[in-house]
């Protein structure tokens, strides 16, 4: 992989952000930004242990999706301050995914300021997401194809993003929004998976209280370091082209994935995966000309 850092700053106006990152969807990465909030130093794992401690919450880990169920379904469920408690005591893959700030922990709400950045955030939705010190979520862009503001804390973390026009490299899997789940961005292996090495992409590292705008449709690998969580704040398409595209990906794309994974197991799965492979083979000889 080709990857490069993306522009950091540790403020930006309205204006700037508008015409330099927004407008062309560019990514950035703004250090410290939590600062700015009068309650930064409640965000942290033991605040999150004493308010919400006691709720029973859906947990995931870096076991590939068994084709025999849902894609989101949990391996299993727990308490949030036992959870809190094991990612800080030990190594672990255990996460926690799309906990709906909204639904399960309301006064949280009023711990945070929506940025001014010229950015229309979709407010029933502010999510945060839970990792232990190896937990990674695989290679993928968000079925909703909104820009969002990902704003971490906790210990460090890491996130490589790629555009749409390096899908073939990243080998796409059809009627997803997935890459071959099997790839390790760790630990890339060129042989078996050649064209991947020349996908262009970024890589950031992330501590606690940085922001990092990721654009709609951007491909997005994040790995925890270290245990910590994160706070995105989404934004839904603002262009009848996108979001006539986010209306495929969710009603048509997801829901056509969904009946044949039903109907043919792994089988569809492994269909799939053969057919990215394929088309990335294609993409790479072209690339070189052959």
């Amino acid at each position: 992989m080709i990857l490069e850092t993306v522009d950091t700053l540790h403020e930006i106006s309205k204006t700037d952000f508008q015409n330099k990152y927004f407008k062309p969807q560019k990514p950035l990465l703004i250090k410290g930004f939590a600062k700015q909030w009068s309650a930064y130093d409640k965000w942290n794992l033991d605040y999150i242990r004493e308010k919400a401690g006691d709720q029973i919450v859906p947990i995931y880990d870096n076991t590939p999706a068994d084709a025999t169920k849902s894609s989101d379904a949990p391996v299993t469920k727990m308490k949030m301050k036992d959870y809190i408690d094991t990612i800080k005591s030990k190594p672990s893959d255990l996460r926690i995914f799309f906990y709906i700030i909204t639904d399960r922990l309301p006064e949280l709400l009023k711990d945070f300021t929506y940025p001014d950045l010229g950015i229309k955030f979709f407010k029933r939705l502010p999510t945060l997401f839970f990792g232990g010190s190896e937990a990674h979520v695989l290679m993928h862009y968000d079925v909703d194809l909104g820009d969002f503001l990902h704003i971490h804390f906790g210990g460090k973390k890491r996130i490589l993003l790629f555009d749409q026009k390096q899908n073939d490299f990243l080998y796409k899997v059809p009627l997803s929004v997935h890459t071959i789940e099997e790839i390790d961005y760790e630990n890339p292996d060129y042989e078996k998976y050649p064209a991947l090495k020349y996908a262009k992409g970024h890589e950031i590292y992330m501590e606690h209280g940085d922001a990092l705008f990721i654009p709609g449709a951007v491909w997005h690998f994040n790995r925890y370091l270290e245990p910590g969580f994160s706070l995105s704040l989404r934004a839904l398409p603002n262009k009848p082209s996108k979001f006539l595209n986010m209306l495929y990906h969710v009603f048509v794309m997801r829901f056509t994935d969904k009946l044949m994974r039903k109907i043919f197991n792994a089988k569809w799965i492994k269909y799939k995966e053969e057919l990215a492979y394929k088309n990335s083979h294609k993409a790479l000889q072209k690339k070189l000309g052959k």
